[in-house]
């Protein structure tokens, strides 16, 4: 991306094996238009085809036009702001059981960690999940369908057979369904739950809320809409994580001022940490509609079937939007609030990410625990490469980071799961 831009500037075009043409943009007023564009004619959900083996053909990620807003409103509620603050207990017990267990003094990769955490925390707030052994269980069966699809290689062969295949394909079937059927064991147990209507859990909310012809939500629905929540909030949000830990221990001056802030109880800077990782490192690369009937951007006339793709990493680095846009300061976002097109992490319009709240509310969180419990420094003098994980860029040594508990603070505990 950076020297086909160097090359072509803001508006440049790859054609993409078995994936047709793909424009990219870099330029706000082009972002603009996407976003604002009407939907109808910019399908994000025809675009993301690639994700049909995991998520499956309800997701909200893959729907468009009516489908798409009508899936939309039913899994909205269980991000409201008063409901998504009520899971921040269960976000600081997972954050602390984990980070009690880093060795003192050692260099540690903080991804793994991170991923711990946050496939605790979507079992219990997604799925409410509450015995221990039956957190355990389901995380692990998690875990092995999350790393299958980030695999690089099942990536290729996504890639070069075609998502539709692939779904159907026995050997695909057989390494995903033990995910599903723990999926589908949780849905037919909760619908029969004495207690449904008092639980708060998202899977509780999923099987109350109603179309709008007054049904529920069938089990296969449930299904991908929940393997949507896990995919996109598990892998992405714990790779910010690590990200944001790595570029603290290689700036000693932010992070001393985030720790003196957190313990004085503010939590502005912190909010201005997590934006200015987002904005550097940014865990996706680009989002992706595809045009149904020819459209003008970019001061360009481009034909139905391209796929425009705003680039959220070169968008995030242009020097007309951000002063010293390669330089770490979260301090930039302390007076001016992120811009609606300029800074996407989250992607834009009517498709912006359903869980972008809960994902900044989760790292603000765990990133409070882990800068009030622990002193940390660098574990290399070198800042990490980005590598590809699939769909995300991730850290290439996975976040390292030199741990120690902090001078002055009393030991703490494992907090218990309630």
């Amino acid at each position: 991306m950076d020297e086909a831009q160097r090359r072509y500037g803001d508006m440049f075009t790859l054609r993409i094996t078995h994936e047709g043409t793909w424009v990219f943009l870099s330029h706000p007023d082009a972002v603009k238009q996407v976003f604002t564009g009407d939907p109808r004619l910019l399908h994000a959900g025809e675009a993301n085809i690639v994700l049909l083996p995991v998520l499956g053909s309800n997701s909200v990620l893959l729907l468009d036009d009516d489908a798409h807003m009508a899936q939309r409103k039913l899994m909205l509620p269980p991000f409201h702001g008063e409901r998504m603050r009520g899971y921040e207990r269960t976000m600081a017990e997972a954050a602390a059981r984990e980070i009690e267990r880093w060795p003192a003094g050692q260099p540690l990769a903080a991804w793994p960690t991170m991923q711990a955490i946050t496939l605790e925390v979507i079992v219990r707030t997604v799925f409410g999940v509450r015995d221990r052994a039956r957190i355990d269980r389901m995380a692990e069966a998690l875990r092995g369908s999350l790393t299958l699809a980030s695999q690089p290689l099942r990536m290729a062969v996504l890639a070069a057979f075609g998502p539709r295949r692939v779904a159907k394909a026995g050997w695909w079937r057989a390494r995903i369904e033990p995910t599903d059927e723990l999926i589908y064991e949780e849905i037919r147990e909760r619908r029969g739950a004495a207690d449904l209507d008092d639980r708060d859990d998202i899977l509780s909310m999923l099987l109350r809320a109603r179309h709008e012809n007054g049904s529920e939500m069938s089990d296969e629905e449930l299904r991908d809409e929940l393997m949507t929540l896990l995919v996109a909030g598990h892998e992405t949000t714990a790779t910010a994580l690590a990200w944001a830990l790595e570029a603290l221990t290689h700036h000693p001056a932010v992070l001393e001022r985030l720790r003196d802030e957190i313990d004085a109880g503010d939590d502005a800077y912190l909010d201005a940490v997590i934006k200015e990782t987002l904005r550097l490192r940014p865990v996706i690369a680009l989002v992706l509609r595809r045009l149904v009937e020819p459209m003008e951007i970019g001061g360009r006339m481009l034909p139905a079937g391209v796929n425009v793709a705003p680039s959220i990493y070169l968008l995030h680095r242009r020097a007309d939007v951000y002063d010293e846009p390669r330089a770490s300061r979260p301090e930039r976002f302390l007076d001016n609030p992120p811009g609606t097109y300029t800074w996407i992490p989250f992607g834009g319009g009517v498709r912006r990410c359903l869980g972008a709240s809960f994902a900044q509310f989760e790292m603000k969180v765990v990133l409070r625990e882990v800068v009030s419990r622990l002193d940390l420094r660098a574990a290399r003098p070198q800042q990490e490469a980005r590598v590809r994980r699939a769909i995300v860029f991730a850290p290439a040594r996975g976040g390292e980071v030199v741990a120690a508990p902090r001078a002055g603070r009393p030991a703490t505990q494992p907090l218990p799961v309630p």
